[in-house]
C-alpha cells in the first residue's frame, strides 16, 4: 500500500472560456453537467433531444468547441454523436454510452469522439460505500486498486492489491445449513427436501432387508433401488413379518410421490430460466457478501466489479424482462427475482451477514423504500443507496439516517462536464460534501478550485 498526498500546483485545470453544447434526454444530468460547466467559465447550450434541422442550426451557426451527448439510451447516444460528427467533422466529441462492443467502435471509426460511461463515474463512490467507508472513491486499476481518503481537506492515494479487500472481511459467524436452505427458492427447496427424502428412503430400505429379510447387502441394494425407482421389490419381502410388509407398502407409496416431486423439480430446474443454482458460482451467498438492489447499467456494473475484487454478490431486480439479466447470467452473477424491500426477501438473502448493501435502482424514492425495509432488518448494516439531488432526498436524510447517499447527477454531471471541458478525469467523487476528481496521474482535484463565479455552488447533504 503507498500512500500519496497529491500537491496543489500539479491541479488540472480546464481552458476558460469553452463554447458547450449538451445534447441530452436526461434533464438532470444535464442540468447538472450544464451548471457544472457553467462554474468553470464555459458557455453552454442545452438541447433536450433536439431535431436534425436543431442541432444543425447550433452547430452551423454559433461557435461550438465542443459536444456532449448525455442520454441513458446507448441507441439514442449513438445516432446524436454520428449526427453531429456528420455535421461539423472533427469536433471534439463526448459520448455517454453502456455498452462495451458499441462503445469500442465508436472510439476506433471516430478519433475525435471520447466515450463515457456514467456507471464507471459512479462505481468508485458506490464501491467504497460498500467496503470501506473510510475511503471516498475506490478506483479499480488494472490488478489493483486506486484508493481515495479525504480528511480534514487532505486528499490522500493508496495502491491496494486487487484482493486487499475481500481479504478485509468482517467477523461473521459461521453459515449454517439452515441459512443456505433458506436461501434457495421453492423449487430449488423441492429439489433438495425430495432428493433428501428419497436418500432416507433408500437407505431405510438397505437396512431393513439386512436386518429384517437376512438378504446380503448387495442384494438389499439391489432391491432397494429396484423399489425406489418402482421397478420391482425384493422377492424375500413375500415371506417377510406383517409389520414390514406394512412399513414397505407406506415407504413404496410416498417413494412415488417423492419421485415425482423430484422429476418436477430437476425438469423445472432444466427448463426454466434460472438465475441462481443450489451450488457453484451462481449460488447466493450467505455470509460476507454484498447485496446490490437494482440490475440496471449501474447495479450490473457495481456486481461485476465486485467479484472482480474477489467480493461475493448477489443481485435483486424486480423485472424479469430487464435487459441487464442475459449480462448477469454470463458473469455468473446470482440474481433473485423481487421486490428489494420485501422483508422476508432480504432475510432470505442473509442481509445481517453481508458486508453491505446497495440499491442503486433509477428510482429514487424506491431505494429510499429498500434502505428503510434493510435498516428494518439489520439496524447496523452498512447502506449506500444512489439518489438524486432532491428535496426528499434531503428531507429524509434529515428526518433519520437511511444510509450512504450517492449523488447521481452532481457525480456524473461533474464527470461529464470536466470530460468535455478536455480534463478527462477518471472518476468523480464526493468528500465530506466537495465534489472531487481523480485523475490517471493520481492527483486529486477539489473541484471547487475550478469555480469562476462569486456565489457559493449549490450543496446537498
Amino acid at each position: 500500500m503507498t500512500p500519496q498526498t497529491p500537491r496543489a500546483e500539479e491541479h488540472h485545470i480546464p481552458s476558460p472560456g469553452q463554447h458547450i453544447v449538451i445534447i441530452e434526454d436526461d434533464e438532470a444530468l444535464g442540468r447538472s453537467a450544464a451548471a457544472h460547466i457553467g462554474r468553470w467559465y464555459g458557455t453552454v447550450h442545452r438541447l433536450p433531444r433536439p431535431d436534425d434541422d436543431t442541432l444543425r442550426q447550433q452547430l452551423e451557426q454559433h461557435p461550438v468547441d465542443a459536444v456532449a451527448v448525455v442520454s441513458r439510451d446507448d441507441i439514442v447516444a449513438l445516432r446524436y454523436a454520428l449526427l453531429a460528427e456528420h455535421l461539423k467533422p472533427g469536433i471534439r466529441l463526448v459520448v455517454t454510452l453502456f455498452d462495451r462492443t458499441v462503445a469500442d467502435e465508436v472510439s476506433r471509426t471516430v478519433p475525435n469522439c471520447t466515450v463515457l460511461s456514467m456507471t464507471d463515474a459512479i462505481v468508485p463512490s458506490l464501491l467504497a460505500g460498500c467496503l470501506a467507508p473510510s475511503y471516498a472513491a475506490l478506483q479499480p486499476d488494472g490488478g489493483g486498486v486506486v484508493a481515495v481518503r479525504r480528511e480534514g481537506g487532505e486528499a490522500t492515494v493508496e495502491h491496494l492489491p486487487g484482493r486487499a479487500l475481500a481479504a478485509d472481511l468482517p467477523a461473521h459467524h459461521r453459515a449454517s445449513p439452515r441459512a443456505w436452505l433458506r436461501s434457495l427458492g421453492t423449487s430449488a427447496k423441492a429439489l433438495v427436501a425430495s432428493l433428501t427424502a428419497l436418500s432416507v428412503a433408500f437407505t431405510v430400505d438397505i437396512v431393513l432387508g439386512v436386518t429384517v429379510l437376512h438378504e446380503h447387502w448387495s442384494d438389499s441394494t439391489w432391491n432397494a433401488a429396484r423399489a425406489l425407482t418402482t421397478i420391482g421389490s425384493s422377492s424375500a419381502a413375500e415371506h417377510g413379518p406383517a409389520w414390514y410388509k406394512v412399513v414397505s407398502a407406506v415407504s413404496m407409496l410416498v417413494v412415488l410421490v417423492l419421485a415425482a416431486i423430484f422429476t418436477a423439480s430437476v425438469v423445472d430446474r432444466f427448463t426454466g430460466h434460472r438465475m441462481t443454482s443450489i451450488l457453484g458460482a451462481r449460488s447466493i451467498p450467505r455470509r460476507g457478501h454484498v447485496v446490490v438492489v437494482g440490475l440496471g447499467q449501474v447495479g450490473l456494473r457495481l456486481s461485476a466489479r465486485l467479484k472482480d475484487l474477489g467480493i461475493k454478490v448477489v443481485a435483486v431486480e424486480r423485472n424479469p424482462q430487464a435487459a441487464c439479466l442475459p449480462l448477469a447470467r454470463s458473469l455468473n452473477i446470482p440474481v433473485v427475482l423481487g421486490r428489494g424491500g420485501d422483508r422476508f426477501l432480504l432475510e432470505r438473502l442473509s442481509v445481517r451477514q453481508a458486508r453491505g448493501l446497495a440499491a442503486v435502482g433509477s428510482d429514487s424514492l424506491e431505494n429510499m423504500a429498500v434502505a428503510v425495509a434493510a435498516r428494518a432488518v439489520a439496524s447496523d448494516q452498512r447502506i449506500i443507496l444512489r439518489a438524486g439531488s432532491d428535496e426528499v432526498t434531503t428531507d429524509s436524510q434529515a428526518l433519520f439516517r437511511i444510509g450512504a447517499v450517492c449523488d447521481f447527477p452532481r457525480i456524473v454531471g461533474a464527470f461529464v462536464a470536466a470530460s468535455v471541458l478536455g480534463v478527462e478525469p477518471s472518476s468523480v467523487f464526493v468528500a465530506e460534501g466537495r465534489t472531487c476528481a481523480l485523475f490517471p496521474d493520481g492527483q486529486v482535484v477539489d473541484l471547487a478550485t475550478w469555480d469562476t463565479r462569486t456565489e457559493e455552488p449549490v450543496r446537498t447533504n
